[in-house]
């Protein structure tokens, strides 16, 4: 028998090295490479063979079908019972679907899918939570604080991947829940759990019987210190769906944000709160992320931002105030580096100069803006906050800014406009291309083509 050799596996990217080295030779990250075993026997002896040019061992070729000729049906979709996890997931659950959800410690991620499954099993579905991290009495308890009374979802306490699949082979659950994939191993490999082979081994064999079976597959994921989801890149190629759940754990809001769908848009997000009874959808997410002001104050911009299909209002809030020899400049829930774009074109084409002075710009409610048509309403909020005086109450404002002072149309500038006209906003300053055809009722559109526009209607209207 031949002797187990050892390798050293990245835990960022999977790739493998003879030896230990500081710096993956794969992805170029630091500090990452692990040892792992590989199981010795008879695998160069198989290459060989296949190298040859033989294949008479291997199976029969399927048959192969025109594009044309294949049937195309709409997936089916199973409401989770949770209106605001539906949205992110598409629709609901996919039979046969595999669904990555990764988050922080302490988030939520438990609780959310726990609540999921006892709704699902309500409505007739038989479901199982495979617990890896907890026991069976503690999952029992998480339930009756959550006011799950009653509940009669399955519980298995297991990690032994082996076992996992036999028992959802003989209870044939429509919906499994993976809690969480860093704890299962297989007996086919000698690494610990939580590897880097086992995590990309055992969601490849829950994958497989997920596709093979109907049975939905959710898998709860562990991340990085950076936030990313741990283990390799690879599980996220594999998986159906990818969620991060995103939220401050010290505020009662969570996030839930789609980043892949092959079975729906992606960027969507679920707008949750947490309350003693486990996480409740948010309905109107748009007053999370607006300060409550009696008037209105200077630094303060309301904008109408797309999430996904969902058009929301956030505020963005600035504070300009006098530097010292270095001046500052920070933002919270918005792009560093396209803040400091945003004041040189600031001060080339609309003669507004911080060059001296210390910049913090805040996106209100802990929600992230990654959308560059946010730029309008971070430069309308920075020149409030500059010249001390704030804008008209009811105003909001979007728009992307280009590098020579252009105003650039933002998708789907409709809905955005009518999302704010419902909500009671009464002016706005919009790109040239969004403007509406006809108008909309209640709200006074101001369409322009340069920043310089935007800066004088302001002193107008102000």
């Amino acid at each position: 028998m031949a002797k187990d050799k050892a390798i050293f596996t990245c835990t960022e990217c999977g790739g493998t090295s003879p030896r230990w080295l500081g710096k993956c030779p794969s992805c170029g990250a630091w500090n990452t490479l692990v040892e792992t075993v590989v199981e010795g026997g008879n695998a160069g002896a198989s290459k060989n063979r296949m190298s040859a040019g033989s294949y008479s061992g291997l199976a029969q070729a399927q048959p192969v079908t025109p594009l044309a000729a294949i049937e195309a049906q709409d997936v089916a979709r199973t409401p989770s019972g949770i209106e605001e996890l539906d949205r992110v997931l598409g629709g609901g659950i996919v039979e046969g679907g595999v669904v990555l959800i990764g988050g922080d410690p302490g988030i939520g991620k438990s609780t959310l899918l726990l609540q999921a499954m006892d709704a699902l099993h309500r409505t007739g579905m038989p479901t199982l939570y495979v617990t890896g991290e907890e026991s069976g009495a503690q999952v029992a308890l998480r339930s009756r604080r959550l006011g799950l009374d009653h509940s009669q979802v399955n519980v298995l306490a297991e990690i032994q991947l082996e076992k996992i699949l036999a028992t959802m082979e003989s209870t044939q659950p429509a919906v499994v829940v993976i809690d969480s994939i860093q704890t299962v191993y297989s007996d086919q490999l000698t690494s610990a759990p939580g590897s880097v082979a086992q995590v990309r081994e055992c969601a490849a064999h829950l994958t497989r019987a997920a596709k093979s079976t109907g049975i939905a597959v959710i898998l709860v994921g562990h991340v990085t210190k950076e936030g990313a989801l741990a283990g390799p890149r690879v599980l996220e190629h594999m998986v159906d769906t990818v969620l991060y759940f995103e939220g401050d754990t010290h505020s009662s809001f969570r996030l839930v944000r789609a980043i892949k769908n092959r079975f729906g848009a992606v960027n969507e997000i679920g707008v949750f709160a947490m309350t003693e009874k486990g996480l409740k959808g948010v309905t109107n997410p748009s007053a999370i992320f607006l300060s409550q002001h009696s008037e209105p104050v200077p630094g303060s911009c309301v904008l109408v931002t797309l999430e996904g299909t969902r058009p929301m209002l956030v505020e963005i809030q600035a504070l300009v105030d006098s530097s010292g020899p270095a001046p500052r400049r920070l933002s919270v829930g918005l792009d560093r580096d396209r803040l400091a774009m945003l004041l040189a074109v600031l001060h080339r084409h609309a003669g507004v100069a911080c060059a001296d002075q210390d910049v913090f710009v805040n996106a209100v409610g802990g929600v992230r803006i990654s959308e560059p048509a946010a730029d309008l309403a971070v430069m309308l909020s920075i020149t409030s906050s500059l010249r001390g005086k704030a804008l008209p109450k009811g105003f909001i404002a979007f728009g992307e800014v280009g590098l020579a002072g252009e105003v650039r149309p933002a998708p789907r500038g409709q809905e955005r406009l009518k999302e704010a006209a419902k909500l009671g906003f009464t002016v706005a300053i919009v790109p040239k291309a969004n403007a509406p055809k006809k108008p909309i009722e209640g709200l006074e559109i101001h369409a322009v083509e340069r920043v310089e526009e935007a800066m004088n209607i302001v002193r107008g209207l102000g």
